[in-house]
């Protein structure tokens, strides 16, 4: 999730739950107590392109880090500047506890993968009911935290907090009803898929990205749930088989090891490149909803050494003619 919806969204449960005299303070705490699981971001490495995906959203995400990363906060907070608000440590670490709290939650909503159950699990949990960013999400609540913060009334707060629940679980309802659409695309097409998951597209819950697996490939297409419901239908691409796609990649070398690695990342939504006879992409993530074209991959070497890595790769950006169609697909013109 963007930055600015963590840290609102972390704001948002301590300022609901204070005393009205401290809002300002715990929704500072908050704010900045619910970015902090971010800073994962600098675990990387020059030499292993793939080390963040391992460490972002890992431990500082899971549930059982939480009143240790609200220490960590409280720590901070309150030599910078919360004991200057004459506010004991005791309720700085409340405050900072209850920001940091939200934050996994919020990733978990989103299809990027939070490992919230970690270390007993490193499965990557994805709710799929939230897009990466969302304004319609974000800015009532922005503007219910500062209207508690101006007024010192929690009322505003709780109101946000009701927002900040509410939505997702709209989103919960809206990904439902996509689902059953991709069920019915797949069986016109007299198919049982393995697994089927419908995705929200960029910055609302109208529109979904609908990826369905079957014995020998992935399905991409694109629904519209609103009161009418519209279908994309769009590309399909075989599942990734190295002994096919990459005949010359040798077994326990170092790319054959990041390849599992980024199979764990995307959960196994992964193919090769049509585009690129070397590249494997993320299946998850395209630029719009029924189409193939990922926004990241990783690209192999045939002439690479035993030990080197892939490549990390960030793929395309939208152009105007995919704007224009994202923006028909969403409104339905």
């Amino acid at each position: 999730m963007d930055p600015l919806t963590q840290g609102i969204v972390g704001a948002t449960l301590p300022q609901a739950t204070n005393k009205n005299q401290h809002t300002v303070i715990a929704g500072l705490l908050g704010f900045f107590s619910g970015l902090a699981p971010d800073l994962d971001v600098v675990f990387r490495s020059n030499t292993d392109p793939l080390l963040f995906l391992e460490y972002h959203r890992q431990f500082t995400h899971s549930l059982v880090f939480i009143p240790f990363g609200g220490l960590i906060c409280a720590a901070v907070f309150y030599c910078l500047f919360a004991r200057r608000w004459g506010l004991s440590f005791r309720r700085c670490w409340l405050y900072c506890t209850l920001g940091f709290a939200t934050h996994g939650l919020v990733d978990a909503c989103t299809t990027y993968g939070t490992q919230l159950l970690w270390p007993v699990s490193d499965m990557r949990i994805a709710w799929n009911t939230l897009s990466i960013i969302d304004p319609l999400y974000t800015l009532p609540l922005v503007l219910l935290v500062i209207l508690s913060a101006l007024k010192k009334n929690n009322r505003y707060a709780r109101a946000a907090l009701i927002w900040a629940i509410s939505y997702p679980v709209l989103g919960l309802i809206q990904n439902e009803r996509a689902e059953q659409l991709g069920q019915r695309l797949a069986q016109q097409r007299q198919h049982t898929p393995i697994r089927l998951e419908a995705k929200p597209s960029f910055a609302n819950l109208l529109l979904w990205k609908i990826v369905y697996e079957t014995e020998d490939k992935f399905y991409i297409d694109a629904v519209r749930v609103g009161s009418s419901v519209n279908t994309y239908q769009g590309d399909s691409v075989n599942k990734l088989n190295l002994t096919r796609d990459f005949p010359w990649l040798k077994p326990n070398t170092q790319q054959a090891k990041d390849i599992e690695r980024f199979r764990w990342f995307s959960n196994g939504y992964i193919a090769k490149d049509p585009d690129n006879p070397n590249r494997i992409i993320d299946m998850r993530y395209s630029l719009l909803p029924n189409e193939v074209n990922a926004l990241w991959g990783i690209e192999l070497n045939p002439e690479a050494k035993d030990s080197d890595h892939v490549a990390y790769v960030m793929l395309r950006k939208m152009s105007p003619e995919h704007i224009e169609s994202f923006k028909r697909m969403l409104f339905n013109d």
